[in-house]
């Protein structure tokens, strides 16, 4: 498969595939599982999965943008504080 078209290499292209799989499967779980059942956690309004996971994918950004800012290229470590960033918006907000 030639990604040559937008010059994407293959990182990119997982990275954009992984964000579209996370949406496709939180949108099969609302479809099985309506209304994301709400609740109010530490920042004290009422959140959704889609909104948690909108936060998650947005603070990982932020994350990996400062990791390149100030530590350098190697993004696993990055990653790692990632997820864990993500694990902690599931759960408590």
């Amino acid at each position: 498969m030639s990604l040559s078209w937008m010059a994407w290499t293959w990182p990119t292209a997982i990275f954009f595939i992984v964000i579209f799989m996370l949406l496709a499967s939180m949108a099969v779980w609302e479809y099985a599982r309506p209304g994301g059942h709400p609740r109010v956690g530490i920042l004290r309004f009422e959140t959704t999965r889609g909104d948690r996971l909108f936060v998650s994918l947005l603070g990982s950004a932020f994350i990996t943008l400062a990791w390149l800012g100030l530590i350098g290229s190697s993004l696993w470590w990055a990653l790692a504080l990632s997820v864990v960033y993500a694990v902690g918006v599931f759960r408590y907000v």
